[in-house]
């Protein structure tokens, strides 16, 4: 068996670090997307390079979690919308931010 090699990033000061593995969200972590839990939310971007990804962790509260259609008008599915996952918390200094959860979003529930 060979090893898999396993992609870096870089962080804002060009520090490699590898990419964790996030496989997709199930029911499990979406039951427990309460108003009130407290969350760390990993998010990857794909960079141009290959090997490279843009990470970036965003931590507080749910206030609400729901899949919405896009609007989109080129998204062709589910009544020709595309449906998304959005999860909006208030982070430790009040900020409120929507974030938009895809297959190389990772949630953790600290707690409920």
């Amino acid at each position: 068996m060979t090893a898999q090699r396993v992609p870096a990033t870089r962080d804002c000061l060009g520090a490699s670090a590898p990419i964790p593995y996030t496989p997709p969200m199930d029911d499990s972590i979406r039951t427990r997307l309460i108003p009130g839990a407290k969350v760390v939310v990993t998010q990857q971007i794909g960079h141009r390079m290959l090997d490279r990804a843009w990470v970036n962790k965003t931590a507080g509260t749910v206030i609400e979690y729901m899949q919405k259609p896009t609007g989109s008008w080129f998204a062709h599915s589910k009544n020709e919308k595309l449906w998304l996952d959005r999860l909006k918390i208030q982070k430790e200094d009040g900020e409120l931010t929507t974030l938009i959860l895809d297959e190389y979003s990772h949630v953790e529930v600290q707690s409920n």
